[in-house]
């Protein structure tokens, strides 16, 4: 490994570090286990440093963090269970967004709604299969582009397009069931 990758690694990999890790938790559900993968992501990241063409580092490193959390996932686990435990991320913005836009919220029964309102749509979007959950993180939480969120995924941007309209239709749908 020479010195020129080290310092590509440092700049195409590491700035995305916070960005893989949070990938890696929603695909995987397990925050031990999406440090695991991470880890293994940066390995493959290093590894392959010098082939990276210069286009989209952040693009670059969340499909090697998704295809690593994807292998993991066929080593690991049944196929049909890939369980999503939380939203810390998404809570986190949204905590951020509410603070900004609404006054300091004193009454606890405001409080209590907006966290009911949380954890429905925790649990709305931990019911979606995980193609749409992973197109609407990638949209919607990491703030990728349709460009980008294709070349991670492997997908043409149509398709990207599709399951991010039939992920938020599911959500609307079974948030609106539950009113």
């Amino acid at each position: 490994m020479s010195r020129a990758d080290n310092t590509r690694f440092a700049n195409v990999v590491l700035p995305y570090l916070d960005d893989a890790y949070a990938l890696a938790r929603w695909v995987l559900g397990n925050r031990a286990d999406a440090e695991d993968v991470v880890q293994d992501a940066c390995l493959r990241a290093l590894r392959g440093i010098s082939g990276f063409s210069g286009a989209n580092g952040r693009a670059w490193t969340l499909a090697i963090v998704r295809n690593a959390a994807y292998d993991w996932l066929r080593k690991n686990r049944p196929a049909a269970i890939v369980p999503v435990e939380d939203l810390e991320k998404v809570e986190r913005v949204a905590s951020r967004d509410n603070a900004a836009v609404a006054p300091a919220q004193d009454d606890p029964e405001t409080a209590l709604i907006a966290r009911a309102d949380e954890l429905r749509l925790q649990a709305a979007i931990e019911g979606l299969p995980a193609v749409f959950r992973e197109t609407l993180v990638l949209r919607d939480v990491q703030g990728l582009g349709y460009r980008e969120i294709a070349e991670i995924t492997g997908v043409p941007i149509g398709t990207v397009m599709s399951r991010l309209a039939r992920a938020r239709d599911r959500l609307i749908e079974t948030l609106g069931a539950e009113q």
